[in-house]
């Protein structure tokens, strides 16, 4: 006889808790192999195509497309050709072994065996899908949040009817949340307290539009979830943490702009401005290091970075997202370029890994390509600093004590204030500047 596994929705790490559900590749019925992938979902970085460390037949599946489920539900469960008469993996300290693969880099076979719990036909089944106590439990239920309890209690759900997922037999609110799904797809209702009766909701009323729009109050509501939530999250913690400032300076970008076409005239790769740019930012962080740092609240400590890590921000159809240059600092301007493009068209055709998209310490911010001059960027936390650059325009201009027209670009640095003082960002932004002017200046530094 098979034992029925159940695959979770596994750890997708670096901070990612939940994940939603774009596509389903395999049908209940579908006999899947070790490794192949079954689900397509969205986390707030990336696509990702979950792969199943078990072979067998697909026996359930949890969730419909445009679902979010939490980091440990269930995905599916799979039918394995083990013999049912045989120990349990759980009961021998044995393991089901699974492919080791969950996940590009996130293995499955040194998981808790807590993963990957056979299901036991003959035992009585609950409404979330696992096996019952034999008796009912005795003392407290075990469960922290009253988020969860508020939950549970609305729903008329006995929280002592479940088996809780977390540490110790702790119930989430993933138990009670996949319970509640699985009531509804039986076809029935969770049994309602008796205490409570049955009371017919009053008719809302009926929207009015406003004075001064004619719209409806309330308007088009749109939830802040994936990359949209991952990004209002992110900007929310920056500005409550985050003490900023900002300088910022016009510069003389001509003879950057004829460097930069000197180069490509002369053959081989071409090189993008947004790689000079970058090759300037770590000229100018090897400088003034203090800006390539993040800030310790724990430790009361500013922890100056030994590696610079570009990121850059792109603007995409799924949202904003900042993929990250590994190595900066060790780059020539050819690297860098051919990196930009390979992160860019990753970003595109929504393929980033979440490594991609972490591990930043510097960004740097072209937000001239929308046709704006300046802007006060918010820093991407944990980090310290973020350049902006504004769009390059002809200008009027001083030049060697004549008035000229010259390609002028706006720069702005938003900056930690606790990392330094503003002699450190002014300096900091006056050698980018000069940079940007004469860039025989970054010679110097080669």
């Amino acid at each position: 006889m098979a034992q029925v596994l159940e695959f979770k929705l596994p750890d997708l790490g670096e901070g990612l808790t939940e994940a939603e559900i774009v596509r389903w590749l395999v049908e209940v019925g579908d006999v899947v192999a070790v490794d192949q992938p079954v689900v397509e979902v969205e986390t707030a970085k990336a696509l990702v195509d979950v792969p199943c460390p078990y072979g067998g037949v697909v026996t359930a599946r949890f969730g419909e497309e445009g679902t979010e489920l939490p980091v440990g539900a269930p995905l599916i469960t799979v039918a394995v050709g083990a013999s049912a008469d045989a120990a349990p993996a759980e009961d021998t300290g044995a393991r089901t072994e699974g492919s080791g693969n969950v996940l590009v880099g996130y293995g499955t076979s040194e998981a808790p065996a807590r993963r990957r719990r056979v299901r036991r036909p003959a035992a009585p089944m609950v409404a979330n899908g696992r096996p019952a106590v034999p008796e009912p439990v005795e003392g407290p239920v075990p469960v922290i949040s009253p988020l969860v309890r508020k939950l549970a209690r609305e729903n008329g759900l006995d929280l002592r009817e479940l088996t809780g997922s977390g540490p110790e037999g702790l119930i989430l609110r993933a138990d009670v949340e996949y319970a509640l799904r699985a009531a509804t797809a039986q076809g029935r209702t969770a049994s309602q307290p008796t205490a409570t009766p049955a009371v017919t909701p009053a008719p809302e009323p009926t929207p009015t539009p406003t004075d001064r729009t004619g719209l409806v109050a309330g308007g088009i509501r749109t939830p802040l979830k994936g990359i949209r939530g991952a990004v209002a999250d992110k900007l929310s913690r920056s500005r409550r943490e985050i003490p900023d400032a900002t300088c910022w300076v016009d510069a003389d970008a001509t003879e950057l702009m004829r460097a930069r076409a000197a180069m490509n005239a002369a053959g081989g790769p071409k090189i993008s401005l947004l790689a000079l740019l970058a090759r300037i930012c770590t000229a100018a962080l090897a400088r003034h290091p203090e800006l390539n740092s993040t800030v310790d609240m724990a430790a009361r400590e500013v922890v100056q970075l030994d590696q610079v890590h570009i990121g850059f921000a792109a603007q995409t159809e799924r949202g904003l997202v900042v993929p990250v240059v590994r190595d900066a600092h060790a780059r020539d301007a050819e690297s860098l370029t051919a990196e930009f493009a390979r992160l860019t068209e990753a970003a595109r055709t929504g393929t980033l890994t979440p490594g991609e998209l972490t591990g930043g310490t510097f960004t740097l911010n072209n937000y001239g390509v929308f046709g704006v001059d300046g802007s006060t960027p918010i820093i991407n936390h944990p980090e310290a600093a973020m350049l902006g650059v504004g769009r390059i325009v002809p200008k009027p201009w001083v030049h060697e004590g004549e008035l000229a027209v010259r390609q002028v670009v706006q720069l702005s640095l938003t900056f930690d204030h606790r990392v330094c003082d503003g002699g450190t960002a002014g300096g900091f932004l006056r050698y980018v500047a000069d940079c940007v002017e004469q860039p025989a200046v970054l010679l110097r530094t080669l």
